[in-house]
């Protein structure tokens, strides 16, 4: 792995609410973020419902333009507004998996029909017989195959998990550069995602590509990912390699996560981490430390101000006054 390939420097981004009781309010979805992410490197952003993770990667997209802060891709800075080519350009190199196979396939539109369109937008292919070719490759390199069995049916006759091997193979029709890939296999059988997950790395191998990878799966991220950043109530609590984050982990927030998740190597005697009560309000959040009303080692100082990310050994870095 080499340079970067995104940098995101202090993203805010706060939802104003449309409301006449809410008038002047926002929800605070994303404060002072920022990391960074090399070619070819997987990135996994962890946290609960909430933590701020989709809003994160739909910033980088392009989707949500941030309240303030800057994101860099291949070391220049993304304009808030792009012309159309420069917009093309961009979404062409970087692309989203979503997360529900279900509602992101067009039910009236054939599998053909679907993974056309990237490919005329962006001129890739053009004629109906080279488009049917290159749309049968892109099938079988995502494990539909004999390519002629799925390519003519409607996403309604497919199963979960050929539906997401349809959007993933959506998504690497364009060659992109940086994938966002929000929860893909969240909604599919504990028996395929290992499946689809394994391709996914392998696609990476192949072509060097960089993934942000988002789950509520401490697990899954440490399967998939080279470093793991944690996210809570809109803010990054711990951020390492995904050994440290998970075998030297730091803020309490993670421990927490790591107690929850099983572990088959340490059984039944591993000892689990109590907190109180729910995710804070966004529209209000907690001062100080956003995680100190449930933290079990909450000290005084913990709720007077916002700690800073603190490195806490060599890339591993936490924001706790601990």
């Amino acid at each position: 792995m080499g340079e970067n390939i995104l940098e995101i420097k202090n993203i805010n981004k706060h939802f104003p609410i449309k409301s006449f009781r809410g008038y002047g309010q926002y929800v605070h979805a994303m404060d002072d973020v920022s990391f960074s992410l090399k070619k070819g490197e997987v990135l996994s952003i962890v946290g609960e419902s909430g933590s701020g993770k989709t809003t994160t990667a739909n910033v980088i997209a392009g989707l949500y333009e941030p309240t303030s802060g800057e994101v860099y891709f291949e070391g220049s800075l993304v304009p808030r507004k792009m012309h159309r080519k420069k917009e093309l350009d961009y979404r062409k190199k970087v692309q989203m998996i979503f997360q529900d196979p279900f509602s992101s396939l067009n039910p009236t539109h054939t599998i053909f029909s679907i993974l056309e369109r990237p490919f005329k937008i962006h001129k890739l292919a053009s004629g109906k017989k080279n488009l049917r070719n290159e749309i049968s490759k892109l099938l079988e390199t995502v494990g539909l195959e004999p390519a002629e069995q799925y390519i003519d049916k409607f996403p309604h006759e497919l199963s979960g998990g050929q539906r997401q091997r349809v959007n993933i193979a959506r998504t690497f029709s364009v060659n992109p550069e940086l994938i966002l890939a929000d929860e893909p296999t969240s909604m599919l059988d504990v028996s395929i995602r290992m499946s689809i997950m394994n391709m996914m790395l392998d696609y990476r191998d192949e072509k060097g590509i960089s993934y942000i990878y988002i789950t509520h799966d401490l697990a899954g991220a440490r399967y998939m990912a080279d470093r793991i950043a944690v996210m809570y109530a809109g803010m990054l609590m711990e951020i390492g390699t995904a050994e440290d984050v998970i075998n030297s982990t730091f803020h309490p927030y993670t421990k927490l996560l790591k107690s929850a998740a099983p572990s088959p190597e340490e059984g039944l005697n591993r000892p689990k981490l109590t907190t109180k009560g729910d995710i804070p309000s966004l529209i209000n959040p907690p001062g100080g430390c956003r995680f100190h009303p449930r933290c079990p080692y909450y000290k005084d100082e913990c709720s007077k101000e916002i700690p800073g990310m603190k490195e806490v050994s060599k890339g591993h870095f936490a924001r706790c006054i601990l």
